[in-house]
């Protein structure tokens, strides 16, 4: 069982940005591919971003590539996403999200078990 706590949101400013931290408990969380996913009002949820077990490769939806930057640290049982130069477009939940892959594609929101309850990042213009 892995239990998913997201912080780091807030309201930022255009251009701005923001860290998001996922912290992971359970005994697990290395053998985990791990996802960022955002919602906005009246919209599905959208992939943001993944990251393989050992952070060997990462993935990201086009809207924020060379934007966003997934990473972990197994040792701290933690995902991050550093997000720069934010968009009004940007703002949404954003839910950190694990799973043991292999599925779905990983872009696909039934790849992953476990969800946070998600943090919300508002960027305003």
């Amino acid at each position: 069982q892995v239990q998913l706590v997201e912080s780091g949101g807030g309201l930022v400013q255009v251009g701005g940005s923001l860290r998001l931290s996922c912290a992971a408990s359970g005994r697990s969380f290395s053998s985990y591919v791990t996802g960022w996913f955002r919602q906005a009002p009246g919209k599905e949820r959208e992939f943001v971003a993944r990251i393989t077990r050992t952070g060997s490769s990462t993935d990201y939806a086009d809207s924020v590539k060379g934007r966003f930057t997934i990473s972990r640290d197994n040792a701290k049982n933690t995902v991050y996403l550093q997000m720069n130069s934010l968009k009004s477009e940007d703002t949404a939940a954003y839910y950190c999200a694990a799973g043991p892959g292999g599925r779905y594609w990983y872009t696909d929101h039934r790849e992953y078990d476990y969800w946070g309850q998600g943090t919300q990042v508002t960027v305003s213009s």
